[in-house]
């Protein structure tokens, strides 16, 4: 096997021999027991010290993909987060949504942009993106920062979703000037709001705008705290058919241009997903000097 670079980090046929050799010593493992394995042999771990537990497994992924291993099946089988549709929840689980909530964005100050880092925080973001928004959502993948936002009177206003930057976008990556190698290496210092859900009863004019400029203001200071590493820019991807980006624009956010719409799994160039407008915010004024730093 050639030295190759999968998740950050290079691997070499010696690498993939410990991967087999571990899979043959210990065939009662299942994929989260061996990425864990994994990465305290390797001493995997981001900047606040964590097992980097979800990149092995994406990596054990990639390395089947190629034919590579062969993995023991998943306990559970679930779609990935960003390809479900709005989530069937018991009427149990289900968010009561309260009367309307209108009136100018100066009545419900200060409004209070909460991370949701607790297990019940994170379950009622999950809860209210599965069951309003469009795309749903069943949990992000990997490092990720999310928010619930409240009022004055601590009613539910908005919640937003933080997470790893996609791959490869044409128009970001000329807009940065990187080269692939520095892409490699910086990833992980650009998030992608990957959800952004104003509750379906709250109706304030401007709140879209002034909790992205909230949000972008915070964000690199708590993935700091949380993974032990900044964020220097973020992008999302709004799908023009249903949006103009009108918020972004009023939150200081540069449109670079649109997708292909086509995914990393289109290799046949067979697919068709929505068009979607490329927006970022950078969040250091020296961001190019850093992502591009030899």
């Amino acid at each position: 096997m050639e030295t190759i670079c999968l998740q950050g980090r290079t691997l070499s046929g010696d690498d993939l021999a410990v991967v087999r050799a571990l899979m043959v010593q210990h065939p009662e493992w299942h994929r989260t027991a061996l990425s864990r394995h994994l990465c305290q042999l390797w001493n995997w771990r981001n900047g606040a010290g964590r097992l980097k537990d979800m990149a092995a497994r994406t990596l054990l992924l990639k390395l089947q993909a190629r034919g590579w291993i062969k993995l023991p099946p998943p306990q559970s089988r679930t779609a990935r987060p960003c390809a479900q549709g709005p989530s069937i929840l018991p009427p149990e689980l289900l968010p009561q949504a309260p009367l309307g909530l209108a009136g100018p964005l100066a009545s419900l100050q200060p409004v209070e942009l909460e991370p949701a880092h607790r297990p019940e925080l994170r379950r009622r973001v999950r809860r209210l993106l599965g069951q309003y928004h469009y795309r749903g959502f069943n949990g992000p993948v990997g490092e990720n920062v999310q928010y619930l936002a409240r009022d004055v009177q601590g009613r539910e206003l908005a919640v937003m979703v933080f997470g790893a930057a996609a791959w490869q976008v044409a128009v970001r990556d000329e807009f940065i000037g990187w080269s692939v190698a520095q892409r490699q290496a910086r990833l992980a210092h650009l998030a992608n709001q990957q959800r952004f859900l104003i509750l379906p009863w709250v109706r304030v004019p401007h709140l879209a705008s002034h909790l992205l400029a909230r949000a972008t203001r915070r964000l690199s200071a708590d993935w700091q705290e949380r993974y032990g590493h900044p964020i220097w820019l973020v992008e999302t991807f709004v799908e023009r058919a249903r949006f103009a980006g009108t918020a972004y624009q009023a939150a200081g956010w540069l449109c670079l241009g649109t997708t292909t719409g086509r995914t990393r799994q289109d290799r046949q160039h067979t697919l068709h997903h929505p068009l979607k407008s490329v927006w970022v915010k950078p969040l250091h004024p020296e961001f190019r000097k850093l992502l591009m730093a030899p």
